[in-house]
């Protein structure tokens, strides 16, 4: 069983920064892909990005692309999102997610395990 424990959110003014942490134990992390997904109250999940299993690939929704770095650290078994140029629009609940077959997608159902959420509130 994969535990996942998302940190890192708070409340912002536009344009400023957080950094979103993402604590894993129990299973086997340095061979899961990981994806972070948000959810705004009143709409579905959605995506926001994802990296393989080494790190060496990432992925981006259009939306965040060239804002956010998703990074991961697998000897600390942790995964993170550097979120800057924060906007309004980005507020939503924050989640991130791992899918143990090593391959990211950017649809939620794909993956295997979530956390719990961390809420991202960004001011005008």
């Amino acid at each position: 069983q994969v535990q996942l424990v998302e940190s890192g959110g708070g409340l912002v003014q536009a344009g400023d920064s957080l950094r979103l942490s993402c604590a894993a134990s129990g299973g086997t992390f340095g061979s899961y892909a990981m994806g972070w997904f948000r959810q705004a109250p009143g709409k579905g999940r959605e995506f926001v990005a994802a990296i393989n299993w080494s790190g060496a690939n990432t992925y981006y929704a259009d939306s965040v692309k060239g804002r956010f770095t998703i990074s991961r650290d697998n000897a600390k078994k942790t995964l993170s999102l550097q979120m800057n140029s924060l906007k309004p629009e980005d507020t939503a609940v924050y989640y991130c997610a791992a899918q143990t077959s090593g391959t990211y997608y950017t649809i939620h159902h794909k993956y295997d395990y979530w956390g719990q959420g961390t809420q991202v509130t960004v001011s005008s």
